[in-house]
Order: structure tokens, then C-alpha cells, then sequence
């Protein structure tokens, strides 16, 4: 294997706090509330870089202006569809009262907001329903599950992360007639309707996954700017950089995306599909290694992989997990894989199924999650396409897979590449 650097722009935003209290002051958001009046601020349950500092700017922007805000979880069967589950995965990103300071309210239940014209009931948190008005702080990117002109951000958070369970069921059962950008837009002019939002701060991220774009997004203009943002995310997403016989993840959970690892990176649709994505390398077979811990035992997406290893099984709890998959109308998602107890045992088994007779022509992959593309080990039979492609960069020369006398692989071969630092041998 050769460990490889992507070298991708680097857009990282150097001052957070002051951008958030730019873009809301230039906005003039809250400027038609009365002194002391209530904003509920709606977050979502993603890994957002620097979602924590990011909340606590946007709080104080709402409490220097003598408002109250208070935050509420716009999740739908995220957290074990709980309450305490969603307030937990606040929590896990730094954002609590003594943080952010403000209230966090977590509920499930609703409020009806009637039906749209496509004939779909909408739903609305009800402690944001008790504010005075609501806004939205959410990332904007390529969902994993369709392709559109909106897809992730903040008119989905309307939908799915404001309609609490009862919308996300809903919307889902209905998506699979109308598909979910047609919800989505359905659902969040309903939302509209109800006159309690105020708008949104965009969170755009880099290749890198750094913090680079920050927008207040005024009410009146929030389809249009989505759909203008998210043309400029997908132009700076990540990818691997090229065509693998056998893709190796570390790790997959909620946090990194909502089908366990991001489907435009693996090239998967989350009923099973190979490679539905054009303009996207194809991975012939997936191998999972592992669960990671602050998905709270959720594994939806294990069933898009071909092999999962058994540590990783070991840490599905099947409460969450199910629901999710059910929830989003992907069951398919939640199905458990070809298993075996060691990393050889599973790289071995899968690579005899790529239609190559011998192992040193299969092309491996290795990444730690699709959230973390800017280091990637590749096999040295690529050295050549790898040479040849300006954007990438060898830095440890080819070495053995380093299996442990069980047959395991380590983990945090890549630790080194979050600092956007060249690479070290490992």
C-alpha cells in the first residue's frame, strides 16, 4: 500500500464568531421582534466542524439584541427517536446550556400544520412552535440519498428535522411516490406558511471538512440561496480519486452521514445499488471495519457494504439502527453483511470476488470515514494512474498492510492528515 495526500483547496474560515455576527447583523434578522421576545434555534445531528462555536455565536447574536433564545434538536429518528437521545447528541458536540448559553428543550412532540398541496401533512416542533420565531443552523450539502437542485440544509431541516419523528416517517412514506426533493420543497413552503421562521445560518464545509462558508439566509430568499449554496458545495466536495476493485472504511456512523458513510463518496444508493452515481468512481465491494462510538450504536448503511468485520457488529444496537432504516423507508440499509473476525479473513474473502485471479491486481482502497478523504492508502499496482494525477501526492512509500498476530489491522493510520499536515509513515 501507498499512503497518498489529496491535495485539495484549503478554504477554512479564520474567524467564526466574527463571520456569524456579520452575516446575521447584515441581514437584519429579528428586526421586526420586540425586545424579549422568544427564538427557538433549530440544530441539526450531523459532524459539523466547529457546530458548538458556531451555535454559541448565533445565540449571542439573538441575546444582544435582548431576545431569548433557546435551543431545540431539529432531528427526526435521530437519537433513538427520544427526546434524551437527541438532547445527547447535542451534547456531544459541546452544545448544553453551560456552552452555548441558553436553554436546550428537546421534545418529540408536534404540532399539526395542515396539508400541502401535494396532500402531505406537515408537522412542527412544539417548543418551537411556542416561539416567537424560528431559525436554522445547518450544513448545506450532497444528500446521500437523491440528487437535486436542493438536497441537504436548511429547507430539509424544515421538513425532516422539524416534523420530529412524526413528519420524518411521514415524509419518507411519501417520498418514495414523490422523491424527497419534491417533499422537501412541499414540506418546507408549508413551513413557510406558518410565518414562524426567520430564516437560516448556511454552514458550508471544504474537502477538508473545515468550517469555509457562513451565510445568513433571510427568509424571503431561502430557496433561491439554497439552491445557489449547494451548487458551490458540491463543487468543493471530496471524492477518491479514482476507480477501486475493494474500498476499506474504518469506521461509518450517524455522525458522518445519515446513511452511516456517505453514498456519493462509495458510489451506493441506500436500497443496495451499485454505483448509481455518474461522474463518481466506481467501488466494486465495500469492507466496514468498524462502528464508531459517537454514533450511539446506530450501523444504518452497514447493509450498502459487502463485508463488515464482527467488532463491528458487536457494537450495532439493532433499537436505533432499525428504526432509522425503517423511519426512512430504506431497509435495505440496516441488513447485516458477510462477517468474519479479522481484517485479513475479510479483505481475503471479498477480493476473491472482484473477478481477478490474482490478489496483487486487486485495487484496495483505504480511508477512515468519507468525512476524511484528504489521506487515502491505495495499493502500489495504482502507483502509475497515482503519479500521473497532479492533485495527489505520495508520502510514505509502499509498506505491507501491518496485520497484527490475530489478523487485525490498526486503527489511526490517518490521525496524522486531520491537521491538513503532510503524512508520516505509519
Amino acid at each position: 500500500m501507498l499512503l497518498v495526500k489529496q491535495n485539495f483547496p484549503d478554504r477554512r474560515l479564520t474567524d467564526i464568531p466574527g463571520t456569524v455576527q456579520k452575516e446575521l447583523s447584515g441581514a437584519g434578522f429579528g428586526a421586526n421582534l420586540p425586545a424579549g421576545a422568544s427564538v427557538a434555534i433549530g440544530v441539526g445531528s450531523r459532524g459539523i466542524s466547529n457546530i458548538a462555536t458556531i451555535v454559541k455565536s448565533v445565540v449571542a447574536y439573538w441575546t444582544a439584541k435582548g431576545m431569548k433564545p433557546f435551543i431545540f434538536p431539529a432531528m427526526g429518528s435521530h437519537g433513538a427517536a427520544t427526546a434524551e437521545g437527541q438532547a445527547d447528541v447535542l451534547a456531544h458536540y459541546g452544545i448544553i446550556e453551560e456552552t452555548v448559553g441558553c436553554p436546550v428543550r428537546s421534545s418529540l412532540e408536534v404540532i399539526p400544520l395542515g396539508r400541502t398541496p401535494e396532500g402531505i401533512e406537515a408537522f412542527l416542533d412544539k417548543h418551537a412552535s411556542q416561539a416567537d420565531g424560528i431559525m436554522l443552523v445547518g450544513r448545506i450539502k450532497q444528500h446521500t440519498d437523491f440528487a437535486g437542485r436542493i438536497e441537504s440544509g436548511l429547507f430539509k431541516m424544515m421538513a425532516i428535522g422539524l416534523g420530529k419523528w412524526a413528519g420524518a416517517k411521514n415524509y419518507h412514506t411519501h417520498a418514495y411516490r414523490l422523491g424527497m426533493e419534491a417533499v422537501i420543497r412541499s414540506v418546507g413552503a408549508q413551513v413557510l406558511g406558518s410565518g414562524k421562521i426567520l430564516g437560516g445560518m448556511a454552514i458550508l464545509e471544504d474537502a477538508y471538512h473545515n468550517t469555509a462558508k457562513l451565510a445568513a439566509v433571510p427568509v424571503g430568499r431561502m430557496l433561491a440561496m439554497e439552491e445557489e449554496l449547494l451548487e458551490l458545495s458540491k463543487s468543493w466536495a471530496a471524492s477518491l480519486p479514482c476507480n477501486l476493485d475493494v474500498l476499506m472504511i474504518d469506521e461509518i456512523g450517524k455522525h458522518i452521514s445519515g446513511a452511516g458513510m456517505d453514498t456519493k463518496v462509495v458510489n451506493r444508493g441506500t436500497q443496495g445499488e451499485y454505483n448509481p452515481w455518474p461522474n463518481t468512481p466506481h467501488v466494486e465491494r465495500i469492507y466496514l471495519r468498524d462502528l464508531s462510538s459517537i454514533s450511539y450504536g446506530n450501523g444504518v448503511g452497514l447493509g450498502l457494504s459487502d463485508i463488515v468485520h464482527d467488532r463491528l457488529l458487536a457494537k450495532l444496537d439493532t433499537k436505533p439502527t432499525w428504526i432509522n432504516a425503517l423511519t426512512a423507508s430504506t431497509p435495505g440499509a440496516a441488513k447485516t453483511p458477510i462477517h468474519f473476525a479479522s481484517d485479513r479473513e475479510c479483505l481475503e474473502r471479498i477480493s476473491l470476488t472482484v473477478g481477478k485471479h490474482l490478489i496483487t491486481d486487486v485495487r484496495v482502497g483505504w480511508i477512515e470515514n468519507t468525512l476524511e478523504l484528504s489521506s487515502v492508502a491505495l495499493s502500489e499496482n495504482m502507483r502509475s494512474e497515482i503519479e500521473a494525477n497532479p492533485l495527489l501526492e505520495i508520502v510514505a512509500e509502499a509498506h505491507e498492510l501491518p496485520f497484527g498476530a490475530e489478523g487485525n489491522l490498526p486503527f489511526g493510520v490517518f490521525a496524522d492528515s486531520h491537521s491538513g499536515e503532510p503524512v508520516a509513515a505509519h
